[in-house]
């Protein structure tokens, strides 16, 4: 077999892979997975809306009065865990609701840092579902992150959204920030591939497997997460929220996940190291820690988003117009997946053919986050750094 034989051979396996994902990945390319039909219950139930934050500073005078504004027809309270921060977030909380009003605001801090064996973030979620417990049984309970801004609405379609459906979990993708050329080129990229490796479709059916949910929005409803031993079952999760869909959906929950409309993300990630460092702290505990999966996840990720452009180019230069045209293919499929995506987050669609660029960008900070984890730094985030789970 000679050479060209081989690279004719891997430019047709990627367009084929292409096509597979474009007819039988449910349908991950599209954008118009929104929030399901909504029903107005007679009487509205209560919510505890619980809001993890460390180091929250920043972000919170954006994020928290959108909380508080909700207009929302039952009772619901706003707990706030502020988790041993260092730069006066409790304090700052404590500032806005005194000065905005609205929904009752409580804020609290946990009385230990994490034990061995939990994440912070779901310390400080079991914190605040405690507390919120001491006050009143809610029905709902929305954990949101400190980040993620609100509609005035938001709160109303998401619980009208889970009694409608009869749904235990009903979370939205935020709309993450995109305003630096970095973040036009990582955070759309960033939501493309996560659907693709949980496509929305197959997250909502009642019968798949495939479960996922958003973290910075995820309405939850308080007898599942009893059911589902939340959040002490998956204490030691660094991915939290797609260990919670698949602990709801295996104890027999019905979740729903889409984008949204009217809930975003403020947090900026304005330079390359941000984002590589959003992305690389948790992408080798996606893979479980395994060295196998790691290898297998960028020989594919170079298979089908780095074949296709070098197959074009290669076989445009060598005169090899069977490569060159399995190439170009496959590229223009890759292309137009992206293009929903794109026009979901506003962006010009001449970075389209820029994926493979940034899919090379995420095989390096998939990478990274490996080396990271054996060199003891894997999953750092705010000062904490997680171990593998035992």
């Amino acid at each position: 077999m000679t050479l060209w034989t081989v690279i004719a051979v891997v430019s047709f396996v990627s367009l084929l892979g292409w096509v597979w994902l474009l007819l039988a990945q449910g349908m991950f390319w599209r954008t118009d997975v929104r929030l399901p039909p909504r029903a107005e219950p007679a009487v509205w139930p209560s919510v505890a809306v619980i809001v993890p934050a460390r180091d929250e500073a920043e972000v919170l005078p954006v994020s928290l009065p959108s909380l508080l504004a909700q207009r929302y027809p039952g009772r619901a309270e706003v707990f706030l865990v502020d988790d041993h921060s260092s730069d006066g977030t409790g304090r700052l909380a404590e500032e806005l609701g005194a000065r905005r009003g609205g929904l009752p605001l409580t804020v609290t801090v946990p009385g230990s840092e994490p034990p061995a064996g939990w994440t912070g973030k779901l310390w400080a979620v079991r914190h605040g579902m405690t507390v919120a417990r001491q006050a009143y049984d809610a029905e709902y309970l929305l954990l949101t992150d400190a980040d993620i801004a609100h509609e005035p609405d938001s709160l109303r379609e998401l619980v009208a959204a889970a009694a409608g459906s009869q749904l235990d979990v009903v979370s939205q993708m935020a709309r993450l920030r995109v305003a630096t050329g970095w973040e036009r080129l990582i955070v759309p990229a960033f939501v493309y591939f996560f659907a693709q490796l949980y496509p929305f479709r197959w997250v909502n059916s009642a019968r798949g497997r495939t479960a996922a949910a958003a973290g910075g929005c995820v309405l939850l409803r308080r007898t599942a997460a009893e059911r589902a031993g939340l959040p002490d079952s998956i204490r030691q999760a660094v991915i939290d929220d797609v260990s919670l869909a698949r602990a709801v959906k295996r104890s027999g929950g019905r979740i729903w996940l889409g984008l949204a409309d009217r809930v975003d993300s403020v947090r900026p990630y304005p330079r390359l190291a941000q984002l590589w460092r959003m992305v690389s702290r948790s992408a080798y505990a996606q893979l479980r820690h395994n060295p196998l999966l790691l290898l297998g996840t960028l020989l594919g990720l170079a298979l089908i988003y780095l074949v296709p452009p070098a197959a074009t180019i290669i076989g445009a230069v060598a005169g090899r117009p069977l490569v060159c045209a399995a190439g170009l293919a496959a590229w223009l499929v890759m292309t137009g997946t992206y293009l929903p995506m794109l026009r979901y987050y506003r962006q010009p669609l001449w970075l389209a053919p820029t994926l493979p660029f940034t899919a090379a960008l995420y095989a390096a900070m998939t990478a990274d986050s490996a080396v990271q984890h054996y060199r003891g730094r894997g999953a750092a985030w705010k000062g904490r750094t997680y171990s593998r789970p035992s």
